[in-house]
């Protein structure tokens, strides 16, 4: 790691007026980059605090839009990372995304998250309904951490804080900074803010970074502010008073791995009496390289539809019935028995997923899913993939003979394969379906 890793949390007071809280970024990261920071930390809504859902809206903007281009060119002009810890990404006329965006020095997007946890809570009796998912879609995947000057960096806003496993879950991903840029209640904030963010820094064994909104935003809106970063120990080590700001401290990434090495929690996990943290929701639509190992045989990336960090799903050469398609581990692994519990939970994860859109796509209501353990169960390619057929009534006189069918129709002379054009649009099709639908 290079001599200089600070960083520099900002603190600030968001209003509707987009154009005066950009002017107020520019400032806060003007002066971290005086203070030789390399990434500046900013506050969920960053880019501005509504009045009214209906005004949230109507002010939201694309990633493409003229506020996140201004983002971008002070990264670049300053040459100075920045995390924007929670824009308003424009996603229909009713409703948006909260993101965060993390912009490299070159003015590029290098990472993107949306919130997953909404907090919704409607208690009748006592009058209350606040239900953020009535205008704010919710995230449908965690963002593997990013490398950065500094280490690599985990995003999550501000609720997620409240939920260790989605932490957990970046620090075994690889995260050295976990950040959660909020914009707390002034009255959860006094009673809880300090000790989850001290929590989830000495769960983990990570620097957490918290940059916040402070203050009066409107006549209906105060936030807590206490912007702070902790260190791996549970010790805070930077801090902003009350008011707009910046504050610096440098993250030791060695500090981290010494902690890591005293308290070694990572090596004493009892995976075999509770689960594992993974994140099942990482997919990916567009493939990484050109084949995938599948036994004896490669896949083109071009017949994959779908996959995660651990598993992949693509169109199949021989089908038993129409959208017969395949699941299989990215690793090599022969038997089910030799899979990991996290391959195992997201290879059955991928599995649902899967047979859910095939049905959808061939307008059925059942499914045959079959996993063919080793060459005594039919298993021809040694490689464990599962089988997903999606079913229609009296598609075979007895219901059963599917199996003999799945059995024998990869084997013997003379057989008709599919080619790997009708296979590549096939996988296209499906895609296009799994893109509209996750």
């Amino acid at each position: 790691m290079a001599a200089n890793n600070l960083i520099a949390i900002c603190q600030m007071t968001s209003t509707n007026d987009k154009e005066k809280n950009f002017q107020i970024v520019e400032s806060l990261v003007t002066e971290a980059k005086k203070a030789n920071a390399k990434i500046a930390f900013l506050p969920e809504a960053c880019d501005f605090v509504g009045s009214s859902k209906a005004e949230t809206i109507t002010l939201a903007e694309t990633l493409d839009g003229p506020l996140v281009a201004k983002y971008k060119n002070l990264a670049k002009s300053l040459k100075i990372w920045i995390s924007l810890g929670g824009i308003h990404e424009s996603y229909t006329k009713s409703k948006l995304y909260n993101t965060h965006l993390m912009i490299n020095d070159q003015g590029n997007i290098v990472g993107k998250y949306s919130k997953i946890h909404l907090f919704d809570v409607e208690i009748p009796e006592q009058n209350v309904r606040l239900m953020e998912s009535s205008y704010v879609e919710k995230g449908k995947s965690i963002t593997n951490p990013i490398s950065t000057p500094v280490g690599n960096v985990g995003l999550a806003i501000c609720y997620d804080m409240r939920f260790s496993e989605l932490s957990i879950v970046l620090a075994r991903l690889g995260a050295q900074i976990l950040t959660f840029p909020s914009a707390f209640t002034f009255a959860t904030g006094a009673s809880h803010w300090e000790t989850i963010l001290k929590a989830r820094a000495v769960e983990t064994q990570c620097y957490v970074v918290a940059a916040a909104q402070v203050g009066s935003h409107n006549d209906k809106r105060t936030s807590w502010g206490h912007s702070m970063v902790v260190d791996p120990w549970g010790k805070i080590i930077a801090q902003c008073s009350d008011g707009p700001g910046i504050a610096v401290t440098s993250i030791n990434i060695n500090y981290l791995e010494k902690v890591r090495l005293s308290m070694p929690v990572w090596n004493h996990r009892r995976y075999d009496l509770y689960p594992s943290m993974i994140a099942l929701g990482q997919h990916h639509f567009n493939s990484d390289k050109d084949f995938y190992t599948f036994g004896q045989v490669k896949i083109s990336k071009d017949t994959v539809f779908y996959k995660t960090n651990l598993s992949f799903a693509f169109t199949n050469k021989k089908c038993v019935v129409p959208g017969h398609v395949l699941v299989a581990p990215i690793r090599e692994v022969k038997l089910f028995s030799e899979l990991t519990s996290e391959e195992v939970a997201d290879l059955f994860q991928v599995t649902q997923k899967v047979a859910k859109v095939m049905s959808q796509i061939h307008n059925t209501e059942s499914s045959t899913i079959v996993v063919q353990d080793g060459p005594d169960a039919g298993q021809t390619i040694k490689h464990v993939h599962v089988h997903i057929l999606p079913r229609k009534p009296l598609d075979f006189a007895r219901n059963d003979d599917i199996y003999t069918e799945l059995s024998n129709h990869d084997k013997g002379e003379n057989i008709k394969w599919r080619t790997e054009e009708e296979m590549e649009v096939e996988a296209c099709n499906i895609k296009k379906v799994f893109e509209s639908t996750t």
